[in-house]
């Protein structure tokens, strides 16, 4: 095609286009007559999009000069919510959306209309536009309600009249090592199997389950072992009356057995230790209680004051023996161990979701009064939904649960925080409604960005990122997952969660691992529909989905370590001087050494020095020592060496030898 025929369609003159095609990165030389049609094609596509980008960036020029303010103009305030749209961001401050995509991206961000920023990136933001962002939702004054509400269920718990209280049922928390049998001791205790239902046998969130022992009522808080559980095992600790400290009698005293006793010992809880597994041939009890000695727990065998009982959760060998400890500290503690029956009902919530059937789902455990059905409940002075159904532990409908005891209660307008104090108010007229700011917090949590990456004050601008969404069924889960991502530390490597939430895997989550390279969706005990599977395929993001906690964590870590590069660890020999040369081939020399320090070694490394200079590398393929081939020679002697490489070697020529070798690098983690 004539290249005048090209300017025609373009609609520029010959020259014009001649000028500008070195621009788009099409060299024709400028006196060109003739283009080839491929080229021509290119040129013209390239042409059109190169336009159309032009026309984009003068719009946005114009746009900016209709948002731009005077120099020295007073800043504007506005009000911003911990999490907002682009698009609502632009109307907060009557400005183009195209306006602030495009400040957005000054500031390294790319981000469409209808994407969510969090408060930080905005306020940001709009103090370079000209306006002062201040936060929306006050967390200061909620933190406050939430301190409130739990001094107020302390005083609740000991202000009571002695003539009102009554015993209940002590809550025990069972704490110790992941698969130091904590599950399949409560399975003992309660003559039912509830390990099947858990993933690799280990416990995924805190459940609550009551048992009757000489006609007394005990609850159990089956907390999950593993490490990253600190969160939910504090927790559990934080509601209980009496811990069980399970330690195998085969392993001994874990981190995460330290671990459960400094939470104890901070909780202020009176414990027990049951020591499991004390039919198995290895088990070693003396060695297992001095570890407990030294880690601060001398039990009354040892002359100390904490109780013990030896158990076999398989076979149930010391289970009854365990409960009389238990029923005998509840004795011992009695006066601590009382509430209120006649009292409106207050508690701690220790799981709470969202049941696709049911709705928003908490259980709680009742610490004074009794909770019935039709209750209001009410949570740091906020209405939030009235009791429509309980069920026990079994599943079973209950019309009223009494103090200590856990329910699944159904009927919250929303999901309350794992934690959170639960009151039955005096006048459920004088509560806060619920407002759209609680469901804001919760889009908070589920959207706002962490990043699981270095201590305060580390700089670590080379670092290599690993881009996690997490999706989780119930929110004990999500923060596990994310406690256990913050133990990853390495100088090289990070992982950021971009990205988390409850519920199933959905279209936002594989639209933004797709713009977030290199990412991957995690779901955890959570359904992938088979629309989003493909939609996943088609934009080649990689979905993940685990029922076990540290099956994830293991996938994570070693997706990092894939993307450390590997460590080179040069090892310095010795050196040799070149005394003759036997024989030259095309690549190849065979040479007499004098090895002057240290020593070489077959397969070694050379540098060969001519003079103060090097001249070229090599390799030692084979060492000789008079007649015999060796592996090595040493300082003084004497060899011939057979050389690999392109350097012609002459004699004089000083050989410097070294080992190199790759070492692979890991990443740190707690397991």
């Amino acid at each position: 095609m004539n290249v005048t025929e090209l300017a025609r369609r373009l609609r520029v003159t010959p020259q014009q286009l001649l000028a500008k095609l070195p621009e788009l990165g099409f060299d024709i030389g400028a006196r060109a007559i003739k283009v080839d049609d491929r080229t021509a094609d290119q040129i013209y596509k390239k042409w059109l999009e190169n336009s159309r980008r032009e026309r984009l960036r003068e719009q946005l020029v114009r746009q900016q000069n209709v948002g731009a303010r005077e120099p020295g103009a007073p800043k504007t305030d506005i009000k911003l919510p911990a999490v907002i749209s682009v698009r609502d961001f632009a109307g907060r401050m009557n400005l183009p959306v195209t306006r602030v995509i495009q400040q957005l991206m000054k500031a390294g961000i790319l981000a469409s209309q209808n994407e969510r920023i969090d408060f930080t990136t905005a306020s940001i933001i709009a103090d370079e536009l000209g306006y002062t962002a201040t936060a929306e939702s006050d967390d200061e004054k909620e933190m406050e309600k939430t301190a409130e509400a739990e001094d107020r269920l302390k005083q609740i718990l000991t202000s009571q009249e002695e003539a009102t209280r009554k015993e209940r049922a002590p809550v025990i928390v069972v704490m110790g090592h992941v698969d130091h049998g904590k599950t399949r001791t409560l399975d003992a205790i309660r003559a039912t199997n509830v390990m099947e239902g858990e993933s690799g046998g280990i416990t995924q969130h805190i459940g609550a389950y009551q048992v009757e022992k000489k006609d007394k009522k005990i609850t159990f808080i089956d907390t999950p072992g593993h490490e990253a559980f600190t969160v939910m095992r504090s927790r559990g600790a934080k509601v209980a009356d009496i811990a069980i400290l399970v330690v195998a009698a085969d392993d001994g005293v874990q981190p995460q057995t330290k671990e459960a006793i400094n939470i104890i010992q901070a909780a202020k809880l009176p414990f027990v230790v049951a020591l499991n597994k004390i039919d198995k041939p290895e088990a070693d009890p003396n060695r297992v209680l001095g570890q407990l000695a030294e880690a601060g727990v001398t039990v009354e065998e040892w002359g100390g004051k904490i109780p013990m009982a030896k158990i076999s959760a398989k076979t149930g060998q010391g289970i009854d023996e365990l409960l009389d400890l238990i029923l005998l500290v509840a004795e011992v503690e009695k006066e601590r161990i009382m509430a209120n029956p006649d009292a409106r009902a207050a508690g701690t919530i220790i799981e709470s979701h969202v049941d696709k059937g049911e709705g928003p789902v908490a259980t709680a455990i009742v610490q004074n009064g009794t909770l019935r059905r039709n209750d209001w409940l009410g949570i740091n002075g906020v209405a939030y939904g009235r009791v429509r159904m309980m069920r026990d532990w079994n599943g079973k409908p209950v019309e009223v649960a009494p103090p200590g005891t856990p329910v699944k209660i159904l009927g919250f307008k929303i999901a309350p925080a794992v934690g959170d104090i639960m009151e039955v108010p005096e006048d459920p007229k004088a509560l806060e409604q619920k407002k759209a700011k609680t469901a804001k917090r919760q889009v908070v949590e589920s959207l706002t960005a962490t990043k699981i990456a270095p201590a305060e004050g580390e700089e670590t601008p080379e670092k290599k990122t690993l881009n996690v969404i997490l999706k989780t069924d119930v929110l004990g889960s999500l923060e596990a997952i994310l406690g256990m991502l913050e133990k990853v530390k390495h100088e090289l490597v990070a992982v950021e969660v971009i990205q988390k939430g409850l519920g199933n895997v959905n279209e936002s989550d594989i639209e933004r691992a797709a713009n977030s390279a290199p990412s991957v969706v995690y779901g955890f005990n959570v359904m992938v529909p088979t629309a989003i599977e493909v939609a996943a395929r088609e934009k080649g993001v990689e979905v993940k989905k685990y029922k076990v906690i540290y099956d994830l964590f293991d996938d994570v870590v070693k997706r990092l370590n894939e993307l450390l590069p590997q460590e080179t660890v040069i090892t310095e020999l010795g050196d040799a001087e070149v005394a003759a040369i036997f024989r030259t081939e095309s690549g190849r020399m065979v040479v007499g050494v004098r090895v002057k320090t240290g020593k070489l070694a077959k397969g070694a490394k050379l540098r060969v020095f001519r003079g103060e200079e090097i001249i070229g590398e090599g390799m030692i393929e084979n060492l000789q020592s008079g007649k015999s081939p060796v592996k090595e020679l040493a300082s003084g002697t004497e060899g011939g060496l057979s050389f690999s490489g392109k350097t012609k070697l002459q004699v004089g020529d000083r050989l410097e030898a070294y080992l190199e070798e790759s070492k692979v690098r890991k990443v740190e983690t707690f397991r």
